[in-house]
């Protein structure tokens, strides 16, 4: 290759440029709904309802934010979805996990049945189930308890299917390699499938915690006390008479509730891309 050809510029593609502006395009689109919630959070009630209105806050102010912690018991209604979230998540991935291995790796009479059954109970809505639900809580006096909001989440149809489909790509030596060896079921569970399914978990674990901190018709339902509210049922405490929503403290809630979220997706962001990268069998 000559010089000439070094100092020769590329030439960039049309169909190159259309693709990284409608990347761009899609990500401000995605963006845009956050930095609404940004900067209102920080306007005071007057630019708030002005009209026309505007982006960018002329004023800033913290005032939503004292706001929200002097009408609600916001502290307890972020500890309240801590454990809500992440007790569900812990408890998910187990039972969900269990479940998935006896219907991938061992063989026993119904278990086409069983599983035809979990996928049908894909397709019941959420809400023909929540009234009895309901009912058996309350007979069991768990209405406002953490009990009452985890344990009907334990377990989840799509969970049971998503690691059972994974746990099928994992290469059967193992568990032979295993068993010959002299090691349980629950020893080959616990040492073979789990280490090699953790992409899985971690993509169960994330989608599951989020969908429940974000949840509200749930704790809705399930408490009555704004102290064992959660962060998304505390928020509907603070619509006033007549509907009236004060829109920059709504939006100060939603910013502290979206926090816990993006830590936690920073924390296991790295180890999350590690195991993703090194999955496979050698």
């Amino acid at each position: 290759m000559t010089a000439t050809d070094h100092r020769r510029p590329r030439r960039v593609h049309a169909a190159s440029v259309m693709l990284v502006l409608g990347m761009l395009l899609a990500a401000a689109a995605s963006l845009l709904p956050i930095a609404i919630i940004v900067f209102t959070a920080f306007k005071p009630i007057a630019e708030v309802n002005a009209y026309p209105p505007t982006l960018i806050p002329g004023e800033w102010t913290l005032e939503n934010f004292s706001r929200i912690f002097d009408e609600l018991p916001f502290a307890r209604l972020i500890l309240n979805s801590v454990v809500f979230a992440g007790g569900v998540t812990l408890f998910a991935l187990a039972f969900d996990s269990l479940a998935a291995y006896a219907l991938a790796r061992i063989d026993f009479r119904g278990s086409r049945v069983l599983l035809i059954a979990i996928i049908a109970s894909l397709m019941i809505p959420f809400q023909a189930t929540l009234i009895p639900i309901y009912q058996l809580v309350a007979d069991l006096g768990w209405v406002n308890t953490f009990a009452g909001l985890i344990a009907p989440r334990a377990a989840d149809a799509f969970g049971i299917f998503f690691l059972r489909q994974f746990f099928l790509s994992l290469p059967r030596d193992l568990d032979n390699a295993a068993r010959i060896d002299g090691a349980s079921e629950f020893r080959i569970f616990r040492s073979v499938i789990l280490p090699n399914a953790v992409p899985a978990l971690l993509t169960l674990g994330i989608f599951t915690f989020v969908n429940n901190w974000n949840d509200l018709l749930w704790p809705l339902v399930f408490t009555t006390e704004a102290e064992m509210g959660t962060i998304t049922s505390g928020l509907t405490l603070l619509t006033g008479p007549g509907g009236i929503i004060p829109q920059g403290v709504m939006m100060a809630g939603s910013l502290i509730a979206v926090l816990p979220l993006a830590v936690m997706f920073l924390m296991i962001q790295r180890r999350f891309i590690e195991s993703v990268a090194t999955t496979g069998m050698k």
